[in-house]
């Protein structure tokens, strides 16, 4: 039986990285690098343009994140899959990955073998998320709500709790609730550090 050949995307901001990637992957005779990206924003385009099976992308890249890219695709209706390969081993990010429909989750110090293992397996419409993440997640769960955590977000970017309160359509008391429960969770004194506390958990 003739071995079907895997279309490849890779968003990954850190050009070397990228190459090299590219490069690895390209040595199996299965797969076709067909694009990449330095962002999430660019594989995006990308994506639409070539329709790809996998991607296979970083979590942390200036103008759309690893996340939003897999939610983005999600809502174009594409049936690409998306494999986040990450060093940030966040227990909050494995989760939110998960919802953004992410069918594989590994860290940057797997090996070759272990992405492409990984790829196939996804192509195939399995999910792969490496066994330790899994239990940190288990051991980490975050402990806040979808609007306290929108709320915190827009905060640390500097929102005022009034344009806070405008974006999301809600009073500023409201917002005052949230962002004060939320430091009251993470058992941080202010919002900046209910913030910091968070984005270091990989719940922002």
């Amino acid at each position: 039986m003739t071995q079907q050949t895997v279309s490849i995307i890779i968003a990954e901001d850190q050009n070397m990285l990228r190459g090299a990637l590219a490069s690895l992957l390209e040595l199996e005779d299965d797969f076709q690098i067909i694009g990449q990206a330095r962002d999430g924003a660019e594989a995006l385009e990308m994506s639409k343009a070539t329709l790809p099976d996998i991607v296979v992308t970083d979590i942390e890249m200036p103008n759309m994140t690893g996340i939003e890219l897999a939610e983005h695709l999600q809502v174009a209706g594409l049936k690409t899959k998306v494999i986040v390969l990450t060093t940030f081993a966040r227990a909050g990010y494995l989760k939110r990955a998960m919802q953004a429909g992410v069918k594989g989750y590994l860290l940057k110090d797997a090996s070759s073998d272990d992405l492409a293992m990984a790829i196939r397996k996804v192509f195939q419409g399995r999910k792969v998320v490496d066994p330790e993440l899994v239990i940190d997640a288990l051991e980490h769960i975050d402990p806040l709500s979808e609007k306290e955590r929108k709320a915190l977000k827009l905060a640390s970017e500097g929102m005022s709790t009034e344009k806070i309160a405008d974006s999301m359509f809600l009073s500023s008391g409201t917002v005052r609730n949230y962002l004060s429960n939320a430091a009251s969770k993470l058992g941080a004194e202010n919002r900046i550090e209910a913030a910091r506390i968070a984005r270091s958990k990989g719940w922002l």
